[in-house]
């Protein structure tokens, strides 16, 4: 090697897309295998649905119907027998009804009546989910089955076990308190707070039961936080467990408003069918006596068309105030 001998240099990479050392040409780059976008579910998820569709629709949808054609027509106990033609009245029926002074009154009785029964029953339901999570097994199960017993009880015998305890001659409740002949049912105020009781006895379960299901699903961790930060019972409630079980929340309200409203077993039993001069008088019963002790089949059947777009309007407004807070239900 000489003096003006060059140094060896390495030959530079071929670019990209051309031949290499000995003609070689590169490998070509991989291509992406397109992924298939998912098969649509099409008509199977209906053909699964259909059977309880087709029974919702026996059920639900085609009573709603005749409820709505009878409130549009003159039917009475002469339409019933034969001895009258059946004439379309449009709203007449509702004028007639939206013209009666009783029937505002009872209006905002059962709307009274039916806050102040849901407001009772989440309060007492939600306290009791919260003492369910804070004693022993034992008392839980007895708990438990106190309050699943009350709920299993049908309407009718509760009622009449009520009746019996405040019964001014027999009951033992006034004998205990010393209230000697003392009639609940006889005063407007005493006996709606008897079937205040009576409604609040059977209906806090539901409540109780499920609020309890849903603080059992919040993190252990969450809660135990909290308490070492110092937080009371009451603001651990407000501030954890409360925004956390709101979806369960809205459930139980929408539930019991949509029960509390139409009560009507409860008030026939234990008033004996709407009170002293129907001063107890709820909008079920209130039909109830319209159609069938009167034969306004008509009237009665504008009452429950009434009640059925109450209901719908506070379910759709309650479901509206919680979306605006972001609440995914």
């Amino acid at each position: 090697m000489t003096a003006n001998s060059t140094t060896y240099k390495a030959p530079a990479p071929a670019p990209a897309g051309t031949a290499g050392a000995g003609g070689a040409q590169p490998r070509p780059p991989r291509r992406r295998r397109s992924v298939s976008p998912a098969r649509q579910p099409g008509w199977t998820p209906w053909l699964y649905l259909l059977p309880a569709l087709v029974l919702l629709g026996a059920l639900l949808v085609y009573p709603i119907y005749q409820l709505g054609l009878i409130s549009f027509l003159e039917y009475t106990q002469a339409q019933v027998s034969g001895g009258e033609p059946t004439t379309f009245q449009g709203f007449g029926n509702y004028a007639t009804l939206f013209g009666d002074s009783q029937f505002w009154q009872v209006l905002l009785a059962t709307v009274v009546f039916a806050a102040v029964c849901v407001l009772a029953t989440l309060m007492t339901g939600c306290a009791l989910a919260v003492l369910l999570t804070r004693v022993r097994a034992l008392p839980r199960l007895a708990l438990m089955m106190a309050a699943l017993g009350a709920w299993a009880t049908p309407a009718v015998t509760g009622s009449t076990v009520w009746v019996f305890l405040f019964d001014p001659d027999f009951g033992p409740v006034n004998r205990v308190l010393g209230l000697g002949d003392f009639s609940w049912t006889y005063g407007r105020y005493s006996a709606f707070a008897l079937v205040l009781l009576e409604v609040l006895w059977c209906s806090f379960p539901f409540v109780m039961v499920t609020v309890y299901a849903g603080i059992r699903a919040i993190p252990t961790e969450v809660l135990e936080a909290a308490s070492l930060d110092g937080a009371s019972q009451w603001r651990i409630w407000r501030s954890v467990m409360a925004p956390m079980l709101r979806p369960i929340l809205v459930v139980v309200t929408i539930q019991s408003i949509i029960w509390d409203f139409k009560v009507f077993t409860q008030i026939y039993v234990m008033t004996n069918g709407g009170g002293i001069a129907g001063q107890n008088l709820v909008l079920n019963v209130y039909a109830y006596q319209k159609a069938f002790a009167s034969s306004q089949y008509s009237l009665g059947s504008a009452i429950g068309v009434v009640m059925l777009v109450i209901l719908l309007a506070v379910t759709l407004v309650y479901l509206r105030l919680v979306r605006r807070q972001g609440e995914e239900l």
